[in-house]
């Protein structure tokens, strides 16, 4: 997925945001800001992907305030704020009939996990909207694969599952319990070290995903979504032989759009900026469930 014109406002602003909460030193918000806009000045561009800015970003934001996770509380917070409503939400997945429907619920409430995001231009995510998002879930719904992609997890010995964010990693909990009832072994992904507000070991260990994945591994990097000649052997060996693949995100959805893949992969998403939402031909700030058995470089 390559970025819009909207982007480049939308990595600023995130990136300056990033920058004040980093340090309060003003000499080195400037020469923050400064690396900023020299990134964005050569790599802005129609064929760019925003993951691949985005982590651009980050990165400078890290190495020039010496800040090794400037979202660290955030990430708390939302992991708290996560697990406090996280009962409601189990009880509306085993309120369901069937191994079906309760897969597709527990996806869903995955998705609504993904609103819990910050600084995207012309986004607002407040925790208190959490109880509504999860009843609506299904209204939200524009774009559903999940029972094709039930039917694929069923015939899945070992599934891979990309998490996103903090906080988020609470509802995936109720995902990753339903793919493993299903008889698959699951292993999910986390980011190596911080990057924005994604899930490190940490956020996982917080929510419990620990005792419910068979095993919890890294991608090996700190990349926003896949960058896959960074990540690791380990993360490689698990990708390359997984029957299928569940990624949670806008920017993995940017970055896998952008490779060659052949086992099945289901994006999970809130379509929470223009880029995203035109890319899937959807509104903005709904819900999509989308399946790709395969993909070309290019489509």
């Amino acid at each position: 997925m390559k970025m819009g014109y909207e982007c480049g406002e939308c990595i600023f602003h995130r990136g300056y945001l990033g920058i004040m909460k980093a340090t309060n030193d003003p000499s080195v918000r400037f020469r923050a800001l400064r690396l900023l806009f020299q990134m964005l000045s050569e790599n802005v561009g129609p064929e760019a992907v925003p993951s691949v800015l985005g982590t651009m970003r980050e990165r400078i934001i890290r190495e020039v305030t010496g800040n090794p996770d400037p979202y660290a509380d955030v990430k708390r917070t939302s992991n708290e704020k996560a697990l406090a409503v996280l009962p409601m939400a189990e009880k509306l997945v085993s309120a369901e009939a069937s191994d079906e429907m309760r897969f597709r619920r527990a996806c869903l409430l995955s998705i609504v996990g993904n609103v819990m995001e910050f600084g995207i231009t012309g986004y607002k995510f407040e925790f208190g909207d959490l109880h509504k998002l999860l009843h609506n879930a299904v209204e939200d719904l524009v774009i559903d694969d999940t029972l094709e992609a039930f039917a694929i997890a069923k015939e899945s010995q070992l599934i891979l599952y990309l998490a996103d964010n903090a906080g988020e990693i609470a509802f995936d909990t109720l995902f990753v319990r339903e793919l493993g009832k299903i008889g698959a072994k699951v292993i999910v992904a986390v980011k190596d070290r911080p990057v924005f507000n994604d899930a490190t070991v940490e956020d996982a260990e917080h929510v419990g995903m620990h005792e419910i994945a068979d095993s919890v591994i890294t991608t090996g990097t700190d990349t926003m979504g896949l960058l896959l000649p960074e990540c690791s052997k380990e993360f490689l060996s698990y990708y390359d032989s997984a029957d299928f693949v569940v990624a949670k995100g806008m920017a993995y959805a940017e970055s896998i759009t952008e490779l060659e893949i052949d086992a099945p992969h289901l994006l999970l998403l809130r379509t929470k900026c223009p880029n995203v939402a035109r890319y899937f031909g959807v509104e903005r700030n709904r819900n999509v469930a989308k399946l790709l058995a395969s993909l070309n470089k290019g489509n």
